[in-house]
């Protein structure tokens, strides 16, 4: 046991992932919930993997060793704040954010000086959202990062070893990194393809020349794949965009430029430069592969035997 008392303040996809993960390994022996919606709340009770079930954000925090703030980004700081009065000195506070420097910031105005406060982000998840959505083996093999403040009291180093340890029980490869590099980081290989998916997705249902009967029926498996992206959670992603604008809009500045030449290359029939991009990016393909950050079966693990989906409702 890591932690004996865990709390977590958000039980979506992630959260209740983190819940289902510490009780599979033993990493924790009580766990209270707070969310804020009814809803989840009663499903919570049902699922029966938390001792306490509350909306009250004070009341799931006291007492607890590690507070895992695991509400949209634009919420944590209103969240801390609830929270703050009840949270036990010497306590380690984190989160589950995308993005680090604007969380980091709203999560240490809002607390105690005498709490623990090492942010993180479990790069892993689904399209899938709500508190049954979650299971115990999404962290496994996946790398969560942890950006802990300048701090070289032994009390806060011990701290985030202790966080270390937790997600490594929970099958996680921890690494360590600077905020503001996490947010550019992040933006590359997150928050641009969720943008560009939810574009593409918006520019095809769009168009007057395709049905969107059309769009669904004759979908390949890239479009497909883009869907998937862009079925995410909408409340989560705006609150993304909004908090890692800066990063965002960088990358997405070096995007159009590239697009742009790639364009031109389209345009004027330069092959040899289509072909040079192509095999540069498969093999980036490959890297990801060989770094056990994806599978590498045949059509990406879909199960070509399995007959397609039947209309809606069926």
């Amino acid at each position: 046991m890591i932690y004996p008392k865990l709390a977590v303040v958000g039980c979506g996809l992630i959260g209740s992932s983190v819940i289902r993960a510490a009780r599979a390994a033993g990493a924790v022996r009580a766990v209270a919930v707070a969310d804020a919606s009814a809803a989840h709340r009663e499903q919570i009770a049902a699922l029966g993997y938390a001792d306490l079930v509350t909306a009250d954000v004070a009341e799931a925090v006291r007492d607890a060793d590690l507070v895992v703030f695991a509400v949209p980004v634009q919420a944590m700081g209103p969240a801390a704040a609830a929270a703050a009065p009840a949270l036990k000195p010497g306590a380690t506070v984190t989160d589950v954010g995308s993005v680090k420097v604007s969380v980091a910031e709203a999560l240490r105005t809002a607390i105690p000086a005498s709490i623990h406060l090492v942010p993180g982000h479990p790069i892993a998840g689904t399209e899938q959202s709500g508190p049954a959505s979650g299971f115990a083996e999404l962290f496994r093999g996946r790398w969560v990062i942890l950006t802990p403040d300048a701090d070289e009291t032994p009390a806060y180093q011990e701290a985030v070893a202790r966080l270390s340890d937790f997600w490594t029980a929970l099958g996680a490869q921890v690494d360590v990194m600077d905020a503001a590099h996490h947010d550019l980081v992040l933006a590359v290989t997150s928050h641009l393809p969720h943008l560009i998916a939810y574009n593409i997705v918006g520019t095809a249902a769009d168009m007057e020349e395709v049905t969107q009967a059309e769009v669904m029926k004759y979908s390949a498996g890239g479009f497909r794949d883009f869907t998937r992206i862009a079925a995410s959670d909408p409340t989560m992603w705006r609150d993304i965009f909004l908090a890692n604008k800066d990063a965002v809009l960088e990358i997405l500045g070096r995007f159009t430029e590239d697009l742009q030449a790639l364009s031109r290359a389209i345009r004027w029939g330069e092959g040899d430069k289509l072909f040079e991009l192509f095999s540069r990016t498969r093999d980036i393909r490959r890297g990801i592969i060989i770094a056990g950050q994806e599978s590498a079966e045949p059509n990406f693990g879909r199960d070509r035997t399995a007959p397609p989906p039947g209309p809606a409702g069926s």
